[in-house]
């Protein structure tokens, strides 16, 4: 199998557990190809190395700026796009083409909108405002490879120690610096890096198409969220961050990506029998 975008922070780990589970993985890079399994392309000019997919049997694609690295203006915004759509659609014409028979495509639980209180699977259709719309536009830049098998990850905010949302706020917590951030009402759809990992090799391995997300079965309150994280590094809680604030500083992105949430849940993993490792909050900030 290939993969776009495995020097990222969720790429890395994949790789890693895929070859730990006999598969042989090939990464595509944008530099010059300095190792065995890498192979070079170019997704700007619509250009993959002559016989860089020769024998593949899955892509997994994971390319996409980071969409909180930075303040969004419009500029931004086209980035955000740019490196989710782009990629993608030079990987899903090269499935079609090829006739490979699996194309894994990230996508994320912003493709919802802002769903309050209602809960959300993968048969909800899409929401309003800028994640959802770029959610929106990512997967359809997977419609050249419908011909083959087309997973579309919707995946939710990923507890690792040492990246996603995890990595960003255990330091804070950690100085006794954690704190509700706004009404504390939004629903935070939050995962394990375990079981993000275990779900990408669940799918490629199993007959699961379309939509799935990629969610913990028990999504919780930012306010929950707060106190399960203060709770596990024992450290108090008492700050509250008011929305105002947050609009101040970050802009755009606190509407949607910090005071908005999704109460998502796994349907398609669940029906399918995939087995979570850690289904409670409580177990996968302890693994973190």
């Amino acid at each position: 199998m290939v993969g776009g975008g495995g020097e990222g922070f969720l790429g890395t780990s994949l790789v890693a557990a895929l070859r730990g589970a006999g598969h042989e993985v090939l990464r595509l890079v944008r530099r010059r190809p300095a190792a065995p399994d890498e192979r070079g392309w170019d997704p700007p000019a619509g250009r993959i190395d002559a016989g860089a997919l020769d024998g593949v049997d899955a892509v997994v694609n994971l390319c996409g700026a980071g969409v909180a690295d930075k303040r969004w203006n419009h500029a931004r915004k086209q980035v955000l796009l740019d490196s989710r759509t782009i990629p993608t659609e030079v990987l899903a014409a090269a499935v079609a083409e090829q006739g490979i028979p699996v194309l894994v495509n990230a996508s994320a639980v912003g493709y919802y909108g802002d769903t309050g209180e209602a809960v959300v699977d993968e048969s909800t259709p899409t929401g309003t405002g800028f994640l959802a719309d770029l959610c929106r536009q990512w997967e359809a830049a997977t419609a050249p490879a419908e011909s083959q098998r087309v997973v579309r990850m919707r995946t939710g905010l990923v507890i690792s120690r040492s990246g996603g949302l995890f990595g960003t706020i255990r330091p804070l917590f950690a100085l006794g610096l954690g704190g509700r951030l706004g009404s504390g009402r939004q629903y935070m759809p939050w995962v394990s890096l375990d079981d993000t990992i275990a779900a990408y090799q669940f799918v490629l391995e199993h007959d699961v198409r379309g939509p799935v997300n990629v969610t913990g079965p028990s999504p919780v309150t930012n306010a929950e969220f707060t106190r399960t994280v203060g709770h596990a590094l024992r450290r108090p809680t008492p700050w509250v961050v008011p929305g105002f604030v947050l609009k101040a500083v970050l802009g755009e992105i606190a509407e949607e990506g910090v005071l908005a949430g999704q109460r998502a849940v796994p349907k398609v993993l669940e029906r399918h029998g995939f087995h979570f490792l850690h289904p409670a909050l409580g177990a996968a900030v302890a693994a973190a």
